[in-house]
């Protein structure tokens, strides 16, 4: 049927267009809720007329914001958990756990290996049903139970057992009313370092991002936000760079003090995901933030605090790019350090390439000067690129200062220094990236990762369709292991030989989790990888929804014996968030590569180049 041109101009549907608040963080927030919080601190100080009209202080509080009550011992937030929102403490008390807790504790299964017999068992004799799971897969194995406060519409709560026991061994430190935790992972989309639990009964109010940024407009807020993060967590993330690694007390706080943190692009950049990925290079590089520009004098020594940064050139009339940037990466080191250590005095160079955000990009900015006083200094010579290096050496210096920049800095695991808000850890310094980005030979390789986003892949899976005969033996073995379920498809984007297969990369910035109501999304610590901890998983779809790349799905669970699982009140099927889970239970790994009778097929990194270029010259 002919459609009629003229309708469809002449003709429109009135709606109401959406507007920001028209579903609220907790729609049980009443007027008298927002009157109590206005009488607390610090929200008794904030100024009204720092907000706009349009977006009042007391709609945030009503639409941003959740109010939760929670009983003694019950955990408030987790340790690994990715969120986008901080808490606020209003009433009674809390304790931030200082010691790591075993995953069990916190509701997480460690993955077990089976032995070589079971699992070629496994293979041989499959069960037949499809997504089966036993019972203690399917309910929690820890005490999980929904708050007394709005029980209804509430994810579960945790109850960590034995809490008492760790406050009593003094391996805690004391919250108390007017304390903001949690506002450091959420601003920067990283995973909360401890795990705070209530102390006695308390009150907390939740406060999502959106609302966290608005807040930032009264200048009190905004200082103390900004205090809290220079005091607490800034010296930590400095020190987490090898560059700075040896520098005394004395000049990490100066260079402290000295830097500033900016943002570049949206946080929630994959919303713009499927849009951008279609333009083409030379449109998406130029819808891309600028953070720097080539031939401008450098002023800064930028350090990428999170995620992605291009780097670019100009060539013709267009732009190459050359590397893209992580966490870690450092940009204009080379200009800064040229310059500095000329022979004929410090000169200023310019920028030889660009910097854009990649969707979203956090970084830290020194100042040259800084640099020059409080860093160079204390740098390992095999630290800075070999032209600065070399002029390093050059300069006056006693011989004491000459033998200390000539070491080679060693490779060694050392504890990152312990703080109330974070946890000893162990840092292996030689699994940091390269502080000068990561490239790729030849450049449309380059271009095409970035386009795509791969770069955020730990564990892609790419095939070589140069060896790859289209048996699918990759497809059935997964779908051996995986109760007849395979967790990819054998399809995906090509680039040349190569084909980005569409399977869970479990990503270095992996927005799947933020908004996991339990937790249950999470990254093991031995392994990295992103897995699912199905007995807390209450099929929401929050991570399906948000995974930008399309690897996560949603399916109906059954026991052993094929018999669906269903809710004891609605008689509605249970539903489990899965996807690829790179076999961590076989002693194989992934059965996938294991089965390809070509070795077409790799899981790799490509968060750096090495693993892609040296696995495709054995190619070769």
């Amino acid at each position: 049927m002919a459609i009629d041109r003229d309708m469809l101009t002449d003709e429109s549907i009135a709606v109401r267009r959406p507007r920001r608040w028209d579903e609220p963080m907790d729609p049980h927030m009443t007027d008298a809720d927002v009157g109590w919080l206005r009488e607390q601190s610090p929200f008794s100080n904030l100024d009204p007329a720092a907000f706009p009209k349009s977006i009042p202080l007391d709609g945030i509080l009503r639409n941003d914001c959740r109010l939760h009550r929670f009983a003694h011992g019950e955990v408030i937030a987790r340790e690994g958990d990715y969120a986008n929102s901080a808490f606020l403490l209003v009433d009674g008390h809390a304790e931030l756990l200082t010691r790591e807790l075993p995953p069990e504790l916190l509701g997480r299964r460690e993955t077990e290996k089976v032995s070589w017999p079971k699992a070629v068992w496994q293979l041989l004799r499959p069960s037949g049903v499809r997504e089966a799971r036993r019972p203690e897969e399917v309910v929690p194995n820890v005490d999980l139970h929904a708050s007394a406060h709005h029980a209804d519409d509430r994810p579960p709560v945790l109850q960590l057992q034995d809490f008492d026991g760790l406050v009593r061994a003094g391996q805690s430190v004391r919250l108390s009313p007017g304390e903001l935790f949690g506002e450091v992972a959420a601003m920067y989309r990283s995973p909360r370092s401890a795990t705070v639990v209530s102390q006695g009964d308390s009150t907390l109010l939740e406060i999502r991002l959106q609302g966290l940024k608005m807040l930032r407009r009264d200048p009190a807020f905004s200082q103390r936000m900004d205090d809290h993060y220079r005091e607490n967590w800034l010296p930590i993330h400095l020190r987490e760079i090898p560059l700075l690694r040896f520098l005394p007390e004395q000049n990490l706080q100066r260079v402290v003090a000295a830097t500033v943190q900016r943002s570049f692009g949206r946080l929630e950049w994959n919303a713009d995901y499927k849009k951008t990925r279609k333009l083409s290079p030379a449109e998406q590089i130029e819808s891309e933030p600028v953070v720097a520009t080539e031939g401008h004098q450098v002023t800064d020594l930028i350090i990428v605090r999170s995620g992605f940064g291009r780097v670019c050139q100009s060539y013709g009339v267009a732009q190459r790019t050359t590397a893209y940037l992580g966490k870690g990466h450092l940009f204009g080191l080379e200009e800064i350090a040229l310059g500095v250590t000329n022979e004929d005095g410090p000169i200023n160079l310019p920028l030889q390439h660009s910097l854009r955000a990649v969707g979203f990009l956090d970084t830290l900015h020194i100042p040259v000067e800084c640099f020059a006083t409080d860093i160079l200094p204390h740098v390992r010579r095999s630290e800075l690129p070999a032209s600065a290096a070399k002029a390093l050496l050059r300069m006056p210096a006693s011989e004491e200062a000459r033998e200390r920049r000539s070491e080679e800095r060693p490779k060694v695991d050392l504890p990152i220094v312990s703080t109330a808000m974070n946890h000893t850890s162990e840092e292996t310094w030689q699994d940091l990236p390269s502080p000068t980005g990561t490239s790729f030979e030849p450049t449309g390789l380059l271009e095409f990762i970035v386009q795509n986003r791969f770069n955020n892949g730990r564990e892609a899976m790419i095939i070589d369709l140069h060896r790859c005969t289209r048996c699918d033996d990759c497809v059935k073995a997964c779908a051996s292991v995986h109760d007849g379920n395979p967790k990819f498809a054998r399809v995906g984007v090509n680039h040349d030989r190569l084909q980005f297969v569409q399977a869970c990369m479990h990503c270095t910035d992996p927005v799947c989790m933020i908004g996991c109501p339990t937790g249950a999304l999470h990254r093991e610590e031995s392994t990295g990888h992103v897995r699912v901890s199905e007995s807390i998983c209450i099929g929401c779809g929050t991570c399906a929804k948000g995974c930008p790349y399309g690897n996560i799905e949603m399916a109906a669970v059954n026991d052993p014996k094929g018999r669906p699982y269903t809710d004891e009140a609605s008689n509605r099927p249970i539903t489990k968030a899965t996807k690829c889970d790179m076999c961590s239970g076989l002693p194989s790994g992934p059965a996938c590569a294991a089965a390809c009778p070509h070795d077409a097929i790799v899981r790799i990194d490509l968060s750096e180049s090495p693993p892609l270029e040296d696995w495709l010259r054995r190619r070769t």
